[in-house]
């Protein structure tokens, strides 16, 4: 039988399948500690730096065993890369004749019945909606998967979307007349019967949850579980592990009370009239609240006598409209599902309006025209920790960003993983040729007003020195705004600014342009490769700690000052450091990657904490000189005319 490390020796199948594929000690390290995990069933976490090939070093020994694998990644593009450019590689190279499935959640294929619903009752819809139903009816009829991702032509957030495709809320499940012929429901029997199923972490979670509240499951028990970008799992773990309801899941809820009075019980006037009150009343909510969407903590809010009061209305009209629904019980499936709907509605809201829960932070959101209330656990360590007790399998959690200050603990503590095997990778690159690392001299303050023109001078410095092939990645949307704005009348190069048009098509055009310089946010700090001189600069405006008005962030500080602790150090540093390692590692993605990394915030040099993020960033050749960074990266552009 083949062993795990003559795969990734020199002479072994990915040498023989992979062009230019070339050993790497971390990589077959990673992957003999996987084997490991699986044949012991225990927990590993491994961060493994950029570079070490982390994707083939769990999949090489998931494929080997005989055991069933789950894989789970941060994303649905990274899902869909893993599935349709890696796995087939691998899967090849080994001669693997094992059965993998890719399987989404519930929102990413189209409901048939709700298409039926919609097609027959069409009075509630806007023209554009009208025009994009048509187009989904069309490919309705010839798609064989029913992947909404597949209908090219509409926008992938298309107003038509919520009403073709199905939530946990509104599925009937097996009572459905169409459940035969459910496209989720062969989806999710494709990955009952595959060996290796790939899905993404918010898929992941929510079966979690659905199977602690007995509902079902939708990913099949495995023998494997690897969670690849790992390092988001505790905020997304944490956002499943609570309950939450929004005057949307609320509104959605009257909308097909109306298609049910409209289609099937035209003698039920009362639940259509009480339906429209209901709806009335969640949105007169909604207006108690600023236009600009924003977040803040619940209790607080619920002191407020008005919007206490409009809550209690809420709360009211939702026992009257339950009181109506249940006396059409048993006439009509979608009318049942409404009652079960409603039930649960009432309960949530009854639970998010009890403000001496502990444990818990009660916090909420608005949209433009939407308010959700939020309980989230302030730790979710234990209920994981439960979780991962049975059955016993094998638990693979991976990141190149896991390790804060030369340890695991700030991650491991927030999973519940206290008897996990850790292992730290580092990257092959060869970083202190390769990079550069800059902190200018002179910085004002962060929070100093001088600030923004520094920025702007910097910027202008570094985008004619590398010919606009820049990130400019910013901790807040204001300042992203405010930069981009200065910048379109000081450089003719094409400015790429987030929020303008998607996150692909952003990349897209940068990739195809030749001098075009990207601003963006989050979304841009990670699952973002771009390799080669299309990349060799990337400028990050401070260090990213999170806002300290996050109402959630604000619960757990609170938290950890009641047990003694020191929230800056245990909680707002460790984030900070991991956020900024996403941003830092956008810029060397492959052996022959060159650039420089810009990171304007002086607290890197003149605070004690400084030495935390220095150390958790790459060993890049380092400078405070910016005339050194400018040499640098006209060395580096020169050479690519010239070549």
């Amino acid at each position: 039988m083949t062993t795990i490390k003559q795969v990734f020796a020199k002479q072994g199948q990915l040498s023989a399948a992979i062009n230019g594929f070339v050993p790497r000690a971390a990589q077959t390290d990673m992957a003999v500690a996987v084997g490991r995990a699986i044949s012991t069933r225990t927990a590993l976490v491994v961060e493994a730096g950029t570079g070490t090939g982390k994707t083939f070093a769990y999949l090489v020994p998931a494929l080997l065993s005989d055991k069933k694998a789950i894989i789970s990644t941060g994303t649905k593009n990274l899902q869909e890369q893993l599935f349709h450019r890696d796995l087939p590689v691998v899967k090849q190279a080994l001669e693997a004749n094992k059965k993998v499935a890719l399987l989404k959640g519930r929102s990413n294929y189209l409901c048939l019945h709700r298409l039926q619903q919609h097609t027959q009752s069409t009075t509630l819809l806007e023209k554009q909606t009208l025009k994009e139903l048509t187009q989904v009816r069309e490919w309705a009829s010839g798609t064989k998967s029913g992947d909404v991702g597949e209908l090219t032509t509409i926008a992938e957030d298309a107003r038509v979307l919520p009403f073709v495709t199905s939530t946990i809320d509104n599925c009937l499940g097996k009572e459905c007349p169409e459940y035969d012929d459910c496209f989720m429901i062969k989806a999710r029997a494709k990955a009952l019967a595959a060996d290796l199923v790939v899905v993404n972490h918010h898929l992941f979670f929510a079966d979690m949850a659905l199977k602690d509240t007995g509902f079902g499951e939708l990913i099949p028990d495995a023998d494997l579980i690897v969670f690849d970008e790992a390092h988001q799992l505790p905020d997304i773990a944490s956002q499943y592990f609570g309950d939450s309801l929004s005057t949307r899941q609320i509104q959605d809820m009257c909308k097909d009370a109306e298609i049910v009075v409209r289609t099937s019980l035209k003698d039920a006037d009362q639940v259509g009239k009480m339906a429209d009150k209901l709806r009335m009343i969640a949105a007169d909510l909604r207006l108690l609240f600023p236009e600009n969407p924003q977040k803040g903590n619940w209790r607080q809010q619920l002191q407020q006598t008005e919007l206490a009061a409009q809550v209690h209305r809420l709360q009211e009209t939702l026992i009257q409209f339950y009181e109506v629904l249940k006396l059409h019980l048993g006439r009509d499936k979608d009318l049942d599902n409404l009652f079960e709907r409603c039930t649960e509605a009432k309960i949530k809201l009854a639970l998010l309006s009890d403000v001496e829960q502990q444990g818990t932070s009660l916090w909420y959101e608005t949209t433009p025209r939407h308010l959700q209330m939020h309980s989230t656990p302030l730790s979710i360590a234990q209920r994981f920790a439960d979780f991962m007790q049975e059955p016993k399998r094998g638990w693979v959690f991976t990141s190149a960003t896991l390790m804060v200050d030369g340890g695991f603990s700030h991650f491991t503590d927030q999973m519940g993983l206290n008897n996990a095997d850790t292992l730290s990778l580092g990257s092959p690159f060869d970083y202190p040729n390769q990079a550069m690392l800059c902190v200018p001299r002179s910085l004002p303050e962060p929070s100093a007003r001088e600030m923004k023109n520094t920025l702007i001078d910097i910027s202008l410095e570094l985008i004619k020195a590398s010919n606009g092939r820049c990130f400019l990645l910013f901790t807040s949307h204001y300042m992203l705004r405010e930069i981009a704005r200065e910048l379109e009348s000081k450089v003719d190069n094409p400015l790429l600014v987030q929020g303008t048009t998607s996150k692909r098509a952003l990349l897209e055009k940068y990739v195809d342009s030749d001098n075009a310089v990207l601003l963006g946010t989050g979304a841009f700090w990670e699952g973002v490769d771009v390799r080669g001189d299309d990349l060799t600069c990337v400028l990050i405006d401070k260090l990213p700690f999170a806002s300290p008005d996050d109402p959630l962030l604000q619960a757990r500080i609170e938290e950890c000052r009641k047990q003694g602790g020191n929230p800056f150090v245990q909680i707002q540093i460790p984030q900070a450091v991991i956020a900024l390692k996403q941003g830092a590692g956008r810029l060397i993605r492959d052996a022959k990657d060159r650039g420089v990394l810009v990171i304007c915030d002086n607290r890197l040099v003149t605070k004690d904490y400084g030495k935390t993020f220095v150390a958790s960033l790459p060993d890049m050749h380092r400078t405070r000189t910016l005339s050194k960074v400018t040499e640098f990266l006209e060395k580096i552009h020169q050479e690519k005319r010239n070549s």
